[in-house]
């Protein structure tokens, strides 16, 4: 796909044109060349909407993650590769922030709480199943091993965080998530 304007000269946008149909063809090589490009653009305009460094290093990268999944669906004729790209940097910003905001909420609340609104069910009218066998094995824990679990595994706190949480040793914490996990493993039948 070696697209020249008049004059054959190539410009970036068709060169990031024809890297994209490279990626979406699974050509590394590709994906290395349009991350050369572009990364420096997606990181601006993820850090200008996180604010910190770390968490858009973050999001940028699941951002090219989302780029290598869905590079087929690229279409040149609806937007410029870079401004495809950005769109879906910004959603991969917008849904770390997401996250954080969930992270602080759930900290603050009682776990109760926390429990409550995460195994909630969304949409009682669809029977979803899976969700209710996980919720029902996740009721046969004790209070704080299950908000242990829900924190960990829902919320992504380390072992640090959900040791100051429930003021246990760090090493309890570790214990407690396996034996958790082993329990609903057996209680789903797995």
């Amino acid at each position: 796909m070696d697209v020249r304007p008049p004059g054959g000269i190539r410009s970036d946008r068709d060169d990031l044109a024809t890297f994209m149909a490279g990626v979406a063809a699974g050509d590394r090589a590709a994906f290395g060349r349009l991350y050369e490009r572009s990364s420096r653009k997606l990181m601006a305009v993820v850090r200008r909407i996180l604010g910190s460094q770390a968490a858009a290093e973050d999001a940028v990268q699941e951002a090219y993650v989302r780029i290598w999944r869905r590079a087929g669906d690229f279409d040149p004729a609806i937007a410029s590769p870079i401004a495809w790209m950005t769109t879906i940097a910004r959603h991969a910003a917008i849904d770390q922030m997401r996250k954080g905001a969930n992270r602080i909420a759930a900290a603050a609340t009682p776990i109760d709480d926390v429990l409550a609104e995460t195994l909630a069910d969304p949409d009682a009218n669809v029977p979803d199943p899976a969700g209710r066998a996980l919720a029902d094995c996740l009721g046969k824990i004790e209070t704080d091993r299950r908000g242990m679990v829900v924190l960990a595994y829902c919320y992504g706190w380390s072992r640090e965080e959900l040791a100051q949480r429930f003021d246990r040793p760090v090493s309890t914490v570790k214990t407690v998530l396996r034996r958790s996990l082993i329990a609903l493993k057996e209680c789903l039948g797995g």
